[in-house]
């Protein structure tokens, strides 16, 4: 059985270890040993991508790779991926295949337009900035990268009814943002797609088929929950009340196709849209 190196065994990741242990050895970094993950089967190998010394056991360990650790929170470049490239390489042979989990926001606001993987990257943000660097540092890798644009991760434990309980205003309908989700089940379901089919140095937009306004989704949201409806104002005034990570989000409107992902990698979506999704 083959190695697959884990970095960053979160939600999305967890949610599909049952597959991948049936295939693979699953091996995990983490910053502390965990029970439930021990259960899993899974060998964990405690490090961290902030301390480059405590990286040296994955050097020629692994056979493929997933990769979902989000940047620092600073900076214009992921040192994070620099330090574990830098220990993949030191390995006597490199991982066949590399996934990584990118966002959506490096293509930066498309107003509103129908976008596929060949649309040009403008981050605006700069937690995208550092995703995007991020990226191309891993398409100089000399593995078989495939690169996973994810856009709003959602599930039962990842809805955001707290906004909704502090009536956070939304943008008014006429000049509202299109925002894409997938469901975190199907996030973890294409990672596993994009190790078996994914091509080198590809991106996917894994992306489901809900098209929606930001304050349809949270309309929907308080219906499904007995909550009441967010408060709507000008676009302008919004930016005036919310954070600045929050506006980064509202901010950016776009509509993903994902048809890469369904035909490259043979995803069949279980949530293909939110309302099943949440139903």
């Amino acid at each position: 059985m083959k190695n697959l190196l884990i970095v960053g065994c979160g939600d999305v990741m967890r949610r599909v270890l049952p597959q991948l242990t049936k295939h693979w050895r699953v091996i995990a970094l983490v910053r502390q040993r965990d029970e439930a993950l021990e259960r899993l089967g899974v060998l964990q190998i405690c490090g961290d991508l902030d301390q480059r010394h405590t990286l040296r056991r994955l050097s020629g360990i692994a056979d493929a790779v997933i990769h979902s650790v989000a940047p620092a929170p600073t900076g214009e470049h992921d040192l994070r991926t620099r330090r574990l490239i830098a220990c993949l390489r030191r390995g006597k042979s490199l991982p066949r295949a590399l996934v990584y989990i990118s966002t959506s926001g490096v293509y930066g606001d498309c107003t509103g337009a129908l976008i596929d993987e060949t649309r040009p990257c403008k981050p605006h943000s700069a937690r995208a900035i550092r995703r995007l660097d991020a990226e191309r540092q891993l398409r100089r890798f000399r593995s078989r990268v495939s690169i996973v644009r994810a856009p709003g991760i959602y599930a039962a434990n990842r809805l955001p009814l707290e906004r909704l309980h502090n009536a956070l205003p939304l943008i008014n309908r006429g000049e509202d943002s299109h925002t894409n989700h997938i469901h975190a089940e199907d996030l973890g379901r294409a990672c596993i797609a994009a190790l078996k089919h994914g091509r080198r140095n590809r991106t996917y937009n894994a992306s489901d088929d809900t098209s929606l306004l930001m304050g349809d989704w949270f309309d929907l949201l308080a219906d499904k929950f007995a909550l009441p409806r967010a408060p709507r104002l000008p676009r302008a005034e919004v930016a005036t009340h919310v954070s600045a990570m929050q506006w980064s989000f509202m901010s950016e409107s776009r509509r993903m196709k994902n048809v890469r992902m369904k035909r490259e990698l043979g995803v069949r979506l279980r949530y293909p849209t939110v309302r099943e999704g949440i139903a």
